[in-house]
């Protein structure tokens, strides 16, 4: 009997230990974004081209390096331990992006009332406020953008942050629905935080004017609203960084208590780094102590603490007038590049004989041009021409370049006819 009893419990054992703990696990489904560079390196095509991806690249289709990055890279070499930074990130590195955010005297960096920690690029930023939110403004939901970047619903979503969104796109005129915008936030209820890109509007490349960031600030007063900035390409848009930041400098202005999630990856080209800052403007030096130990507390079971070389980069470059004077000019190189990369697309697609109006490719600023081409001339565009992007029409203006902008207008031209 004993026998038998052991023979069971064996088979027990066995059914149990043979038991698959992940079988019920599906695939993910393909990130939008990254699934068009995947099927573009599978593509072995000569005329490919990528305009899906989000990063830089030089007139010859190549990666880029910023020299005040390479000087910055010579500068720091053996200079520093490679010890933990604090939990908030490098000191300097979150002074010199608050000042970049902010500007050089603002009143709130003055006054201490700005708590600022180091972040892992915009994204991480932009996790680490929907989880403060989440603990700390727990009555509000977040009112997001239509369309935005993807991984923002996925942030907040995540963070268990109730989701509702807000009209941004005109389909129509291709341009700014101000009216449907100020509309929403009028209807949001009281106390409300929105998510506001601060320049170059991903995916759309069409931005508020500066008279729209002025009514939009004062109905958030009316309304007692509450702003995120995600500002991922200040200096990249229009290659001034100043008036990149206008929009937050208007809310400054206007008294708000704001919060900026901050991104080096375009502007400096330090994507692979992981590089950001998130700041909150708080009432007052006490409070500014309070939210950043929170912040960090947030941080600990996440990552612990930021990297190190990517911090020491960008502190590097805006602390040395020289590198940081170099960081300008070539910032303006890069934007400049991209302005002109819309003015000759928008001429090839005119010379082609287009019937449509393009003058939104100029209109909008910033890496991505929302084309207004549809789902199925996207297709069209992969299938017969072999020109990846994401469905919702969006081109990555890094991705053009004076060789392959010919083609890219012809085939726009084919597949937009009717």
């Amino acid at each position: 009997m004993a026998g038998a009893m052991a023979a069971r419990s064996s088979r027990r054992f066995m059914s149990t230990a043979s038991k698959s703990w992940f079988g019920h696990v599906q695939p993910a489904p393909k990130d939008p974004i990254l699934g068009v560079t995947e099927a573009f390196l599978a593509d072995s095509h000569p005329d490919k081209m990528n305009v899906g991806v989000g990063a830089y690249r030089t007139d010859e289709g190549k990666p880029l390096v910023l020299e005040c990055v390479r000087k910055a890279e010579e500068k720091i070499a053996g200079s520093n331990f490679m010890e933990y930074l604090p939990m908030g990130g490098d000191i300097s590195f979150n002074n010199h992006s608050m000042k970049l955010a902010y500007g050089e005297d603002a009143g709130v960096l003055a006054d201490k009332r700005v708590a600022a920690v180091q972040a892992l690029s915009g994204t991480g930023a932009c996790r680490l406020f929907a989880d403060f939110q989440k603990r700390f403004m727990p009555e509000s939901q977040v009112f997001i953008p239509v369309p935005t970047w993807s991984n923002h619903h996925n942030i907040w979503r995540d963070a268990n942050v109730p989701q509702n969104t807000f009209r941004y796109y005109d389909a129509a005129t291709k341009g700014l629905d101000f009216k449907g915008l100020m509309e929403d936030v009028k209807k949001a209820p009281n106390g409300s935080v929105f998510l506001l890109h601060a320049c170059a509007h991903n995916p759309t490349g069409v931005d508020p004017s500066p008279e729209n960031w002025k009514e939009i600030s004062a109905f958030f007063k009316e309304k007692g609203h509450f702003a995120l900035f995600d500002m991922a390409y200040q200096g990249f848009a229009s290659g001034d960084t100043e008036r990149d930041a206008q929009a937050i400098r208007i809310f400054l202005n206007d008294g708000h208590q704001i919060a900026c999630a901050q991104s080096f990856a375009k502007n400096m080209g330090l994507y692979g780094q992981r590089v950001g800052c998130l700041s909150v403007v708080c009432d007052d030096p006490q409070q500014a102590v309070a939210v950043k130990s929170q912040l960090q507390l947030i941080a600990r079971p996440m990552y612990s603490n930021p990297p190190l070389h990517g911090a020491l980069l960008v502190s590097t470059i805006l602390e040395d007038p020289e590198l940081k004077s170099l960081w300008y000019k070539e910032v303006k190189g890069m934007a400049d590049r991209i302005i002109g990369m819309r003015e000759t697309l928008r001429t090839n697609l005119e010379k082609a004989g287009s019937q449509h109006s393009w003058k939104h490719i100029t209109d909008q600023i910033g890496m991505f041009c929302f084309s207004g081409l549809k789902p199925e001339q996207v297709d069209r565009l992969t299938k017969d021409f072999h020109i990846y992007l994401t469905r919702n029409g969006r081109i990555s203006m890094a991705g053009i370049t004076t060789s392959n902008v010919e083609y890219l207008a012809n085939a726009i031209h084919e597949v937009s006819k009717n």
